[in-house]
């Protein structure tokens, strides 16, 4: 890390990640030649085994800018859990949340900075990598995250989707204003909100502890405590590796969700995330 540049990072990024450090390198690789340069990492790590903390103290010997990596015992899936304990480190009063199999454009972080607006948080998305690029991606380590061509070139191979939302647009066009109450699609694979705003709702609900629905309770909190949603298209895209995905299966977290819905409430179900503790 160069520690020249020890002024408070202006956004800390957190990457949540399990047990998978080859898909968490090429994350991480992606953030070594941001346009912006003065940010944190924070590795929001749920339970992973040794080798992910070992690519993390390998990189970060040389690595731009600091990285924290917060991890805890793999208990089951306890994401939102892990997300809360990496967010209170945060040094930046500027979150921006992704996923450690996901890595991301040169301009992704100038992208977020210029969309940022107070009262609102950022609703970002992922275009997908089929098999073939994603296989070459993490055999190389280095994904090419400056060269929109070669994204481009690999859609018309039918192994990128949307590459068109690679390319930016102004940060204050009226589309990104639409859907300013409405969390559908909303996904912390790629998502920025205020710290502040963050605190505000007690973070994500510690009580999802199994994939689905986590994401979406979160944002109807926030858009519930008044935080409207603005959208990232456009400006701040993530490219997101191929990998089995969970079955459609009906969620068990479905009903917890449906009760969110019918009530009125902001804040998370649990013990507020400030009073944890976590290693480090």
């Amino acid at each position: 890390m160069d520690t020249q540049n020890l002024t408070t990072p202006i956004v800390s990024i957190i990457v949540s990640t399990y047990n998978w450090p080859e898909a968490l390198e090429v994350c991480l690789e992606s953030f070594r030649h941001q346009q912006e340069t003065n940010f944190e990492i924070i590795i929001a790590d749920d339970g992973s085994a040794p080798a992910t903390a070992a690519l993390i103290a390998r990189i970060s010997r040389d690595f731009p800018v600091p990285i924290k990596h917060i991890w805890h015992p793999d208990e089951g899936f306890r994401l939102s859990e892990i997300r809360n304990l990496a967010a209170a480190r945060a040094s930046s009063d500027y979150i921006i949340f992704i996923d450690g199999d996901c890595f991301v454009m040169k301009n992704f972080i100038r992208g977020h900075l210029k969309l940022r607006e107070r009262g609102m948080f950022v609703s970002g998305r992922r275009t997908w990598l089929g098999r073939a690029i994603t296989r070459r991606v993490l055999a190389n380590r280095k994904p090419r995250s400056g060269y929109w061509p070669y994204w481009f070139m690999w859609a018309l191979a039918g192994q990128v989707s949307g590459p068109f939302e690679l390319l930016n647009a102004p940060a204050k066009l009226a589309f990104r204003y639409w859907q300013h109450d409405q969390y559908n699609r909303a996904q912390t694979c790629n998502l920025a909100v205020w710290t502040a705003d963050f605190m505000a709702v007690g973070g994500f609900d510690e009580r999802y502890q199994c994939h689905g629905f986590e994401d979406s309770d979160f944002v109807v909190r926030l858009i519930r405590s008044g935080v409207s949603r603005k959208e990232g298209v456009f400006g701040s895209i993530v490219l997101h590796m191929n990998h089995p995905r969970p079955s459609g299966k009906a969620s068990p977290n479905a009903g917890m969700f449906a009760e969110l819905l019918a009530s009125d409430r902001t804040m998370a179900g649990h013990v507020h995330f400030t009073n944890r503790q976590s290693n480090t």
